[in-house]
This record gives C-alpha cells, sequence and structure tokens, in this order.
C-alpha cells in the first residue's frame, strides 16, 4: 500500500512490529457477490487456497476465537471445537466480531486485533510457503510467510475445513 495519505492499519502496524517480511496488495473492493475472500483471489489472480479468511465463532465456555480457512473452503463447526477443547462452536454475532477485532465484515484480519483472541488456522496452510490475509481493510490483502504467521500469531494448527 502506497504511503500516500493512507494510514497504515494495526495488523500493518503488527507486521512492521514484529519486523516480518510481508508484501501488500491492494484491489478494488466492490464484490460481486461471491464473498470477499474469493473476489480478493479473482482480483489479484491468486489461487482460492493460497488466501485465508478469517471467521470469528463463540463458544459459551471459551468465549471468542478465531478461525482462518481458505477461502475456497467452508469452516467445520465440529472440528474447530475439538480444537479449540469445547463442545461447541457457532459463528459469532458480527456485530460482536466487529467490536472485539476492530475491523468490518469483509476485512477482518487475524492480525492486530483489538481483542487478542486464540487463533485456529487450518492444516491446509502447511501446503503453501506464503499465504494471503486481510490487511485489516476491505480491499487489502497482505502476502506472509506461514512460518512467521504461525509464529507471530501463536496459531493452533488443525484440520478445521471441509
Amino acid at each position: 500500500m502506497s504511503a500516500a495519505g493512507r494510514r497504515a492499519t494495526p495488523a500493518l502496524q503488527s507486521l512492521a512490529a514484529a519486523g516480518v517480511w510481508h508484501r501488500v496488495y491492494t484491489y478494488d473492493p466492490q464484490t460481486s457477490g461471491k464473498g470477499f475472500g474469493l473476489d480478493a483471489a479473482q482480483k489479484l489472480a491468486i489461487a482460492p487456497q493460497r488466501i485465508y479468511k478469517t471467521l470469528l465463532v463463540e463458544s459459551s465456555d471459551r468465549g471468542l476465537a478465531n478461525a482462518v480457512i481458505a477461502v475456497s473452503d467452508m469452516l467445520h463447526l465440529k472440528r474447530l471445537a475439538t480444537a479449540l477443547g469445547t463442545k461447541r462452536v457457532e459463528m459469532a454475532d458480527p456485530k460482536l466480531a466487529q467490536q472485539k477485532t476492530g475491523y468490518v465484515l469483509g476485512g477482518i484480519s487475524p492480525l492486530g486485533q483489538r481483542t487478542r483472541l486464540p487463533l485456529v488456522v487450518d492444516d491446509s496452510v502447511r501446503d503453501n510457503e506464503t499465504i494471503w490475509v486481510s490487511g485489516g481493510r476491505r480491499g487489502v490483502s497482505i502476502e506472509i510467510r506461514t512460518d512467521d504467521f504461525l509464529t507471530i500469531t501463536s496459531a493452533v494448527v488443525a484440520n478445521i475445513s471441509r
């Protein structure tokens, strides 16, 4: 992202503070109705298996958590519950997700969230040397080395997709 007047998102600030390699890509955030992640993959000409979306879930005993899966996949709630050590999870209320992360839907990044929450990333992440995640704003994606991403997020890696 150019420094031409755009304030760095908390996601970009967290990467700068961590000192890890990353690249920032911008694109027109207008959606075609396929979903924010699939639109990003198409506009950036990146395989949808390499762009990861962040979904927030909630359980009655563990609270909120992040699930990070490829935009081409669907979340398997039972597998995620197992990875989090709880019996059941459900998708979090969108308003609560925005409030706790500090990001808008379609721009929720797993990096630099307002409230640090547990993060589980699908094991397909290991198939890629680098992955793309939201940069914390619709129309902004970040490419980051997978190992760096897993380290700075303290992510649990598990099979959580269908």
